[in-house]
């Protein structure tokens, strides 16, 4: 395992534990207590997708977790509630922390502050799965094999954590004198959450973002939503301006090489599924290699079963991100109108589903249709 994020750490003890005589040997870059970014999201169908193939380790994480069963949208000082979208998050810090103990358990031969500087260091394993993520060695030194493609959104964002407690998932839409911002924030623990700030590119460059420091910056984002903050700090850590990297690679193994996680995709953080993704890469590839002994085969296997799900989700994922680099001309909407347009925007959801998922938003978005109190 090149990797030691959560679907370099899930495989690594997904494998041992099933296979206990095997060596399973993982290198990870950085310390074992060393992660950026702050929580990270489920979804309650992914959590069900887990617990499926592994109940016991969502019976051990769940009591860890910050749950809610609403999204709240935050428009020109007024709000919305989509009900019945359920949500559970957790810190990324503490999530590492809870895969790391269990492939210790299993046997796992942890390598932290150990870099891989070429492939070759790896010779006499028979498998290399890589999970080293958007900047993967592996990836990168056979790029040409994978079939990689690399392009980038054009909007800029930045991730900070808060100790703003949020009830729900909540987005923060806000216009200024010089352009328009989005916040994607939630609660992972009882006294922290996650803060994430979008922009597009024009209003980054009103800002002249690309000339302040880390501090600087976010003093600008305290200031911009400082009624959402309501008097708390946000955090930084590696908290810089960038643009999300699309990643994907149309062959998913070369030799004893294989991809999983944002090494082999991405997926725009607007639908809340990196980790998801990754954690379901590792089950799919040890199921694929369990159906046959013969390695290629087995790679090929896992290719064929889990790509058409994954593109599925990654082209939801575009839509979803094409919604936000044009987030400022929704915003002309009135309230309700912008939720629908929100909740809607992957595709994924029409309004069949939206009504029997959604019937308390469903019944206001009507009654704001007939004339009725839309705020």
């Amino acid at each position: 395992m090149i990797g030691g994020g959560p679907g370099g750490l899930y495989f690594a003890y997904l494998w041992k534990k099933r296979h206990p005589e095997d060596q399973v040997d993982l290198f990870e870059q950085n310390p074992a207590d060393a992660t950026w970014g702050f929580g990270v999201v489920f979804s309650d169908q992914a959590l069900e997708f887990l617990r499926a193939d592994d109940p016991e380790t969502v019976d051990a994480i769940a009591p860890h977790m910050e749950s809610w069963e609403n999204i709240t949208l935050n428009l020109h000082g007024n709000s919305v509630a989509i009900d019945g979208v359920g949500f559970s998050s957790i810190g990324r810090l503490e999530l590492l922390r809870f895969l790391q103990q269990r492939a210790l358990d299993a046997g796992v031969t942890p390598r932290f502050d150990t870099q891989i500087q070429a492939i070759d260091q790896l010779n006499g394993h028979d498998l290399i799965v890589a999970a080293d993520g958007l900047n993967s060695l592996v990836r990168r030194a056979f790029e040409g094999d994978f079939g990689t493609s690399l392009s980038y959104s054009s909007n800029k964002f930045v991730w900070y954590g808060t100790s703003k407690r949020f009830d729900t998932l909540s987005q923060t839409f806000v216009k200024t004198d010089r352009g328009t911002f989005n916040a994607h924030h939630y609660r992972y623990s009882p006294n922290m959450s996650t803060f994430l700030v979008e922009c597009d590119h024009a209003t980054w460059q009103a800002y002249g973002f690309a000339y302040k420091d880390v501090e600087q910056s976010k003093g600008v984002c305290e200031e911009v939503f400082a009624d959402t903050l309501g008097g708390h700090c946000l955090v930084s850590n590696k908290s810089v301006w960038r643009n999300f990297p699309w990643v994907w690679n149309e062959h998913w193994s070369f030799k004893n090489m294989v991809l999983i996680g944002d090494a082999l995709h991405s997926a725009h953080f607007s639908i809340g599924s990196g980790t998801r993704l990754a954690i379901e890469d590792a089950i799919a590839l040890v199921k694929a290699l369990e159906s046959d002994a013969h390695l290629t085969t087995a790679l090929h296997r896992y290719q064929a079963a889990r790509k058409p799900v994954v593109q599925k989700l990654v082209d939801a994922a575009r839509t979803s991100a094409s919604w936000y680099e044009h987030f400022a001309q929704h915003m002309q909407l009135d309230l309700m109108d912008f939720a629908y347009s929100y909740i809607t925007r992957s595709g994924r959801i029409d309004e069949e589903r939206l009504r029997q998922m959604s019937p308390a938003f469903m019944a206001r978005y009507a009654a704001a249709k007939n004339g009725g109190d839309a705020a």
